[in-house]
């Protein structure tokens, strides 16, 4: 039996420096407070709490020193930790206030803003309270006609649209070819393909191996946006696809028999998640 780790698998860049910003915070025995999931990711969470993170939902529990968590956070909560004098570390990732800082810019030209991504991801979240009152997350295709016609009402002859930063590129793409069809050819239209590279590279590779192997298995936290879009992109290739968020999860008795075994890992999943799921598949080489 051959395994094979994608390249791209683990943290991507945002995520390794929330959390090693984080431990290095803790490490200093100062209380830290963190808003939010810092990451998307249950063993991560759990080693953070651990080492005395404590996970808050309401800035009125804090006290102190607060994370702000890789997704980042709406405008209002910079607001009321700056009114409130609050200590506070952005770990946003650079990528994502890379997106707000766009968003800001075009609300204040005038601009209508499409945002493509799900409604619900702490990420848009954030980022739509920098788009102003002209705006509308598109969360896949069968949003578009609706998109389209709150823009229309506006009478607004600017339109930009952007993307969270984990979205599918090939949904991306697909939206945009479709949003150009529909839209007057008067109106001043802006692209910016916000997904982060770490995203695309790491959708890339899940397709190729996805092809090349027999079995693939996906690593990543439950409500993780990126891990899911890796799973979708598997499962089209490779019809024995699973999505586990660590090695318990796997039953060696479906896996026995198959030659090759892809794995890829979601952005919030750490080296050790993989290395123990790869560990797990050896033993079927010696008992199952």
């Amino acid at each position: 039996m051959k395994i094979i780790i994608g390249e791209n698998a683990g943290f991507c860049y945002g995520v390794k420096r929330a959390v090693e910003g984080t431990l290095n915070i803790l490490s200093n025995g100062k209380k830290t407070f963190c808003f939010g999931e810092l990451v998307h990711n249950k063993i991560v969470i759990n080693d953070l709490e651990e080492k005395g993170a404590i996970f808050v939902d309401n800035l009125n529990e804090v006290t102190e020193n607060v994370v702000i968590r890789a997704h980042g956070v709406s405008k209002d909560i910079y607001d009321y930790m700056k009114k409130k004098k609050i200590n506070f570390f952005d770990y946003t990732c650079p990528n994502v206030l890379n997106i707000h800082s766009i968003a800001e810019e075009y609300a204040k030209k005038g601009y209508f803003i499409f945002l493509l991504g799900d409604s619900k991801h702490p990420e848009n979240i954030g980022t739509i309270s920098f788009c102003g009152n002209k705006s509308f997350i598109i969360e896949n295709e069968t949003c578009v006609n609706k998109a389209i016609e709150n823009f229309n009402i506006t009478k607004i002859n600017k339109l930009l649209i952007i993307a969270q930063t984990t979205f599918s590129v090939k949904a991306f793409n697909n939206i945009v070819n479709e949003i150009k069809s529909m839209i007057d050819g008067k109106i001043e239209l802006v692209i910016k393909n916000t997904i982060c590279n770490a995203t695309e590279i790491r959708q890339e590779e899940t397709e190729e191996l996805s092809k090349e192997v027999d079995f693939m298995i996906i690593i990543g936290g439950k409500n993780s946006s990126n891990t899911k879009k890796l799973y979708d992109i598997a499962s089209l290739n490779c019809k024995h696809t699973i999505c586990i968020e660590n090695k318990d999860e796997l039953d060696l008795k479906k896996i026995k028999g198959f030659n090759k075994i892809g794995i890829m890992a979601g952005a919030s999943t750490p080296r050790s998640s993989i290395d123990e799921v790869k560990e797990e598949i050896e033993k079927i080489n010696v008992k199952v």
